[in-house]
């Protein structure tokens, strides 16, 4: 069987050199070209140096791209629709890994990025690139945008209950730890080292431009609003996002239970991780690191309507590279977890 030939455009960053490792060993791609305006000429395992003796490949600029089947993006924000109307020319099927196709309306990406979107016309054939909750227009969409990771890990764990109608809509908030690979690989006085690190730094308390993503996947038509917050720990990769639902009505833990086994019990990726003893309890980012997993967890607050879910990620798998992986397999009709088998380490 032919392989599928892909490009990646930008693949100097962390998510880009994510995204190669996971498509250097998938059985059914042939990496054609990975680019990077800074490092042409440069062979790729000098800045991904886990993929020595792995890829002999050489980064290319991005006006040297030839057609292939798949084109991957990788870009900083505001590049890739800037480039849209000529990657198509390039490649039948994309998948955007930035931010500039997410949002389905071209005033909501004015509010939350302050400034025009510069190809309104492809917003509406950009499939929302969470596969939990797209499956089947993946299936026969050309175009995915791949969600953002504080999104991704926020929406995955409380969609099943707005999906429902059981939350207060305007009560919800969501506070979400993440580490320094979120920042990207661009160094700044930020993350110089005695600055970021031990810190525990309240970035964004208001105002994440993920809130847009969160409340254009959970409003389902209604009016609602998400109390967002993001905070950077001493950590490199991982997402673990607390949420606090209040309900309309009292459940009992097995409603609980009931409401995500309906949502998840088919979904390869998804786990709801609650046992009783043990460290692992709850979900833990560390486990997950390298993994495609988003594991989800719960407890209710016996003196309230109060349910508190946790949930966790690799921001730079569920986050990014895998879960675009996982959508270029849907797109394909190829199984799931092709390329995305690796279950994580412990300890860690």
């Amino acid at each position: 069987m032919d392989r599928v030939q892909v490009s990646i455009a930008g693949a100097s960053g962390y998510v880009g050199g994510e995204l190669l490792r996971l498509l250097l060993f998938h059985p059914k791609v042939e990496v054609l070209q990975v680019t990077s305006q800074s490092l042409a000429g440069k062979f790729v395992f000098k800045t991904h140096p886990n993929l020595r003796k792995r890829t002999q490949l050489q980064f290319s600029k991005l006006a040297e791209l030839r057609p292939c089947d798949v084109l991957f993006l990788s870009l900083p924000h505001g590049e890739s629709m800037e480039k849209m109307r000529g990657f198509k020319k390039i490649a039948p099927r994309i998948i955007d890994l930035s931010a500039d196709f997410r949002l389905n309306r071209e005033t909501d990406y004015e509010e939350w990025y302050r400034k025009p979107h510069a190809c309104p016309e492809m917003l509406k054939e950009f499939v929302y690139g969470i596969p939990e909750l797209h499956r089947q227009e993946m299936k026969h969409s050309n175009f995915i945008s791949s969600a953002g990771c504080n999104a991704t890990v926020t929406i995955l764990g409380v969609y099943p209950f707005f999906k429902q109608g059981l939350v207060e809509a305007d009560r919800t908030v969501v506070e979400v730890k993440v580490g320094s690979s979120e920042g990207g690989n661009s160094p700044s006085p930020a993350s110089h080292h005695p600055e970021r690190s031990g810190a525990v730094r309240s970035f964004m308390p208001a105002g994440h431009r993920h809130s847009a993503e969160i409340l254009q996947e959970l409003s389902f038509g209604e009016p609602i609003r998400i109390h967002f917050s993001v905070t950077s720990i001493e950590m490199v990769r991982g997402a673990l996002a607390t949420s606090h639902l209040f309900l309309k009505e009292n459940l009992e833990e097995k409603d609980i239970w009931k409401v995500y086994r309906q949502a998840y019990n088919n979904e390869p990726f998804i786990r709801i991780v609650k046992d009783n003893e043990g460290i692992y309890r709850y979900p833990e980012p560390k486990l997950l690191t390298g993994t495609n997993y988003c594991d989800i967890g719960f407890t209710k607050d016996e003196k309230s309507n109060r349910l508190v879910v946790i949930s966790a990620i690799d921001n730079l798998m569920k986050g990014a590279a895998g879960q675009a992986v996982q959508a270029f397999n849907i797109m394909h009709g190829y199984e799931e977890g092709e390329g995305l088998e690796f279950p994580g380490l412990h300890p860690v």
